[in-house]
Parts: C-alpha cells; sequence; structure tokens
C-alpha cells in the first residue's frame, strides 16, 4: 500500500468519524432543543444534590417548562432531591463567561422587590445554588433573564463531567 492509498484511507476514515458525530449531534439536539447537551459542573455550589465533576443533561426550556422552588413546594415538585427546577444560565446574559448552574427560587415581575431588598429592573428568575447562603442577585443586580437561559437540567451522571473539565482552556 502506497503512502498515497494510506493518507486516502485515512481521509475516508476521517470524514466517516465526522458525519457519525454530526448525525448523534444533530440528533441530541434534536431531543433537547438547545445546545450543549451536556454541562459538566466546575464546582461545588449546588452540593449535595449535584456535585463538582458531575455531567448534567439539559433541555430547552421550552422542551421543559420552569418551576421554581417557591411554585414547587406548593405542586410538590422536586428535581435533584430539592424543590424546583435547575437551570443553566449565562450570567448576565453574557455568552463568554462561564455558565451557572443553580436553582430557580422564584419569578419576580419588573419592579416587585427582590430578595436583596431592591425592585426588579426587570422581569425575571432569583436563582440560588444549593450549597450556597445567599442567592446569585446581590446587591443591585437584576434577575436572571429567559433568553439568558441554555436548558432546565433533567438527569445528571456523577464523575463524568470531570473528563471533560480536563479540556477547560480558561
Amino acid at each position: 500500500m502506497s503512502a498515497r492509498d494510506i493518507i486516502i484511507d485515512l481521509g475516508k476514515d476521517l470524514l466517516f468519524a465526522l458525519f457519525v458525530v454530526s448525525i448523534v449531534a444533530s440528533v441530541a439536539y434534536a431531543f433537547a432543543g438547545t445546545w450543549p447537551v451536556a454541562v459538566a459542573v466546575e464546582s461545588g455550589s449546588m452540593e449535595p444534590n449535584i456535585h463538582q465533576g458531575d455531567l448534567v443533561l439539559i433541555k430547552s426550556p421550552d422542551r421543559m417548562g420552569i418551576t421554581p422552588y417557591e411554585d414547587a413546594i406548593r405542586e410538590n415538585y422536586t428535581r435533584f432531591n430539592g424543590y424546583g427546577d435547575v437551570i443553566v444560565y449565562m450570567p448576565d446574559g453574557n455568552p463568554h463567561t462561564t455558565p451557572i448552574i443553580h436553582r430557580a427560587i422564584k419569578w419576580v415581575e419588573k419592579g416587585e422587590l427582590m430578595p436583596n431588598g431592591y425592585r426588579a429592573p426587570y422581569s425575571g428568575y432569583i436563582t440560588k445554588g444549593d450549597h450556597n447562603a445567599g442567592y446569585d442577585q446581590p446587591g443591585l443586580s437584576g434577575p436572571v433573564k429567559p433568553e439568558w437561559i441554555i436548558g432546565v437540567a433533567y438527569y445528571r451522571i456523577g464523575v463524568i463531567g470531570k473528563v471533560r473539565l480536563l479540556f477547560s482552556w480558561s
């Protein structure tokens, strides 16, 4: 077999692998309705219910809906051993920052009092890590806007996310 034949075979194998990965990614996106379809948990802020290094599967809020903690108590709805849904969102809507995975505590309308005592500058979710003492909206920061939400967590796979975290470049 010549060097040319080896390169051609390698090219075919790479194209086939790319094709398979594309199909898998397309099916995952079609199922979840969002991208990424899974996130690796980087901190312990959701302990003891979601651990650092877990891989968490997410779906679009349009597919899952979001039930905040305060509503979940009335409905007796739990997710990840706590009342309410866990959401993944871009802090302040910035796509260049590391997303946060925390529990939606309540929905506030524009002008309504937030837990920090300030009036909400716009409508959105108040969030909090299960392990954190305070809410994610200290001081003058506002709630999480729906368009900042990447997905709603629905399943966790322990430890596998550590492999993903090995490849974090930021």
